[in-house]
């Protein structure tokens, strides 16, 4: 199989590049500097493209089963990445987590990848392939579902500088609500959970709204008429407020400034945990949850496993969040050896968490 990483000399693009070699993949890696990328090659073929030059992206995907986009922010320049790849009929993956890039591919390359027969799996990192298969897992137990809750606790993580660009990407983009079986501004409407309990503490965490794209991608697999996306309100620290605080215009020089991401020694520290909270239109509940380390090292494998899987023709043709592509139960299990835990519980025991 020959993988293609785009954006392979970033910090996310190099573990992805380095996962997809230990797994004995052939890979490509691409771009747009030929010096940076010559520096991670170690061997493998390098093939220069920017995102301002459409043949040269489908001529650096050509011959390859998949792509593996990692170089955001997605919603600035993820696009002609994800048209190049299903020109060149290769499967895609990506490293995205940003709502309104995810609308915009569901919206405008469902039909593409089918009538080329290419499967586009966005947002497979880690903050969005697994809260998207334990919010499936979680609401297959009571659909249809009143209410989803998906919740998010995350331990000493150093953010990359390009999830901090990502994550300002998303202040700028706005924010999406799912209600009544629609998606609208989230502008304006207030967050229902403002505390929650994650599992192994005694009390509960003050919580806010998380722009996560489990909000595109859940309706799409499970029936509920309420979607919401909470984070421990700790995520949010006094650097970031600041930050979201500045002149977008001023963002690029002041991240250009901070490490590129956490070192060897302090990104395996990094643990979190998704919560899917279901709760059925009769009252039923059921409570599913992963807990895994190194978020950045696991985005590697994620993306990498998915991308493995597309390539050997698991997934039908077409755009598909990550449960709608993998069998969800079956994909979390195959973690297991990388530290990632999960279950799920309905009725009583759930009711109990």
């Amino acid at each position: 199989m020959k993988v293609a990483v785009y954006g392979a000399s970033g910090y996310t693009g190099r573990l992805v590049t380095a996962e997809a070699r230990r797994r004995g993949l052939e890979v490509v890696v691409s771009g747009r500097d030929t010096s940076r990328l010559r520096e991670v090659a170690e061997g493998a073929e390098v093939r220069v493209a920017g995102v301002d030059d459409a043949a040269a992206l489908a001529r650096a995907f050509d011959g390859c089963d998949v792509v593996v986009a990692c170089a955001g922010p997605f919603s600035r320049i993820g696009d002609p990445v994800v048209r190049a790849a299903i020109t060149a009929g290769a499967h895609y993956v990506d490293t995205s987590a940003e709502q309104l890039f995810l609308r915009h591919v569901f919206d405008t390359y469902a039909e593409r990848a089918e009538q080329a027969g290419v499967s586009v799996v966005p947002a497979a990192g880690f903050d969005i392939l697994p809260g998207d298969m334990i919010a499936h897992l979680a609401g297959a137990e009571v659909e249809p579902l009143d209410e989803l809750t998906i919740a998010y606790q995350t331990n000493d993580i150093d953010m990359t500088r390009g999830t901090i660009r990502s994550s300002l990407q998303v202040v700028l983009d706005g924010d999406l609500a799912y209600e009544d079986g629609q998606w609208r501004r989230a502008e304006g409407l207030a967050v229902k959970r403002t505390s929650f309990t994650f599992p192994g503490q005694s009390g509960e965490r003050q919580t806010a709204r998380w722009p996560g794209a489990e909000i595109v991608t859940v309706p799409r697999h499970v029936r509920a008429r309420r979607v919401e996306i909470i984070t421990d309100a700790a995520v949010f620290t006094p650097e970031m407020i600041s930050l979201m605080q500045l002149p977008a215009d001023q963002w690029d020089a002041i991240i250009g400034q901070l490490p590129e991401g956490p070192s060897e020694e302090r990104r395996p520290v990094a643990d979190f945990t998704i919560v899917a909270e279901a709760v059925g239109v009769d009252g039923r509940r059921a409570t599913g949850a992963v807990h895994a380390t190194d978020i950045y090292g696991s985005a590697a494998v994620f993306t990498v496993e998915a991308a493995r899987r597309l390539a050997a023709g698991e997934a039908k043709a077409g755009v598909l969040s990550p449960a709608q592509a993998f069998d969800s139960a079956a994909f979390l299990d195959w973690l297991a050896p990388y530290g990632v835990e999960w279950n799920v519980v309905a009725g009583d025991q759930a009711n109990a968490s």
